[in-house]
């Protein structure tokens, strides 16, 4: 198995949630480590893949929300300072991928699948082989125990229970 590494400046970890039922925000983890190892990422079923998210590093480009979403109403970076996933299976679907892992968010895990899209593979200006995913999951951040929210006069709530998740990714081979 060979080691890759995420080029995080050509990568992102984001996720969208509905706002007051209707609009959406969308925000990012700027900081995460992660861990890729496969035989031959053509083929991502040879695949173990591990992320850690830094929840200090979240970033929905409004400073009030981004500390509250730090604090106890929610991720309670303090006492959980990460977002951790690791894959349990990956299997090919068409000409994609499911990848299905534990996902823990406050000490709960629960399994999570991402639809995988395979972007292709080439070489940067340096010889450098770099390959391009896409995924996407969908949870439910109250079966997390983020349940924090706020009744709206005009009914409904404030922040919807299901938080899309996306992930783009590029990769190359670990030095």
């Amino acid at each position: 198995m060979a080691k890759w590494t995420v080029d995080q400046s050509h990568s992102s970890v984001g996720f969208e949630v509905k706002h007051m039922m209707v609009s959406k925000v969308k925000g990012q983890f700027d900081a995460y480590t992660a861990d890729v190892e496969a035989a031959d990422l053509t083929d991502l079923t040879t695949a173990t893949i591990a992320f850690k998210f830094d929840v200090t590093s979240i970033n929905t480009h409004s400073e009030d929300r981004d500390n509250h979403l730090k604090g106890a109403d929610f991720f309670d970076a303090e006492k959980f300072p990460t977002i951790d996933f690791k894959s349990t299976s990956i299997t090919k679907d068409g000409d994609d991928y499911k990848v299905t892992g534990d996902l823990t968010i406050k000490e709960v895990t629960k399994s999570v699948t991402f639809d995988v899209e395979y972007g292709g593979k080439g070489k940067n200006p340096w010889g450098v082989e770099v390959y391009g995913f896409e995924a996407e999951a969908k949870i439910n951040r109250e079966e997390f125990g983020l349940t924090w929210n706020a009744a709206l006069e005009t009914g409904g709530v404030l922040v919807g229970k299901d938080i899309k998740i996306k992930v783009e990714l590029e990769v190359n081979p670990a030095a």
